[in-house]
């Protein structure tokens, strides 16, 4: 199973690292460039996933939004549960743009 959605897998993994893991290196003074640099690799991983013919790619969206809440509580404040539905609306789009890419080209 895991051979099928290999893909898929990658692009979680590197959400996730996106989430948890590069935050760490970035300062409290460059928090807009990283919600910036976030929302955009979120869109990049939402249009590769798009472009993979792969049911997957419809719940990709929500996976994303969820996967970000527990990061609000170990790096950020409440105040940034509205990044939760940034993501979930920038990752569909993604995956629409990869999506509406690859029929064109077909």
């Amino acid at each position: 199973m895991i051979e099928k959605y290999y893909k898929e897998l990658i692009i979680f993994i590197l959400q996730i690292f996106m989430f948890y893991i590069f935050p760490l290196f970035s300062g409290h003074e460059s928090a807009i460039g990283m919600v910036v640099l976030i929302l955009l690799a979120t869109l990049m991983f939402g249009i590769i996933l798009g472009s993979i013919d792969s049911k997957i790619k419809w719940i990709y969206p929500i996976i994303v939004s969820l996967l970000f809440i527990p990061s609000i509580f170990i790096y950020y404040n409440s105040s940034a549960f509205i990044h939760c539905v940034w993501y979930l609306v920038d990752s569909f789009i993604g995956v629409l743009i990869g999506y509406l890419s690859i029929k064109f080209i077909k």
